[in-house]
């Protein structure tokens, strides 16, 4: 990568920024499991982390917990998968990923924001450390966008990253429980999902089969 040396001169600390921008740009290659609607291809951690930063302007008039910063929200939305750049996209239903998730992502959290100058990187670690709590209000409505993001597409796109990993209706139910709180007025409509893909041979019946 470039270091920025040549041109004019520059303050350190706007170097570093420009270096930080550089790298980030590395978000546009990871790929995730869930496709595009259209599905031509599967979309990126960039375009998902903006659809999630849409969605979450679009819907906060739902918001079912008091408080909710929504510039605070389309923050983190911004920043909760940058250390992907590193760590690689971990499918939410892959037992074996996520067992070392944290310790991947920690990492890579510790190698990325580095790039910062030293406040700005404590504040955006804190935000991000923030949203992976799922803690405070503006984490948990965070967090419950986060997962109706590509829980919509699967279903617009037929299951599909349902159909190829072979997710059961309990572990969707027990992924989607965010909603239940941060978007109460939008839970009917995750099980009546939930359901009709289970119909539709997209997901395979619960063990509990439980709405609650």
């Amino acid at each position: 990568m470039k270091t920025f040396a040549t041109g004019p001169a520059l303050s350190a600390r706007l170097t570093r920024q420009l270096q930080f921008l550089a790298e980030v740009d590395k978000m546009k290659t990871v790929f995730r499991q869930t496709v595009l609607i259209d599905r031509s291809r599967e979309e990126n951690d960039a375009e998902h982390s903006w659809h999630f930063a849409l969605m979450a302007m679009t819907l906060i008039e739902y918001a079912g917990i008091k408080g909710v910063d929504l510039n605070r929200v389309i923050r983190m939305a911004l920043l909760h998968d940058l250390v992907e750049v590193y760590a690689g996209d971990t499918y939410a239903y892959d037992t074996r990923g996520n067992a070392s998730k944290e310790a991947r992502e920690h990492e890579a959290a510790d190698r990325l924001f580095a790039f910062l100058p030293e406040v700005q990187a404590l504040e955006y670690r804190s935000l991000w450390e923030e949203f992976d709590a799922m803690a405070t209000p503006d984490a948990c409505y965070a967090a419950a966008i986060d997962r109706f993001q590509p829980f919509l597409i699967n279903y617009l796109t037929d299951g599909h990253t349902w159909v190829k990993h072979d997710v059961s209706a309990e572990a969707v139910y027990e992924r989607m429980e965010p909603v239940r709180t941060a978007l109460p007025e939008l839970w009917p409509f995750v099980v009546f999902v939930i359901q009709d893909s289970c119909a539709r041979g997209y997901l395979h019946a619960s063990s509990s089969g439980n709405p609650k």
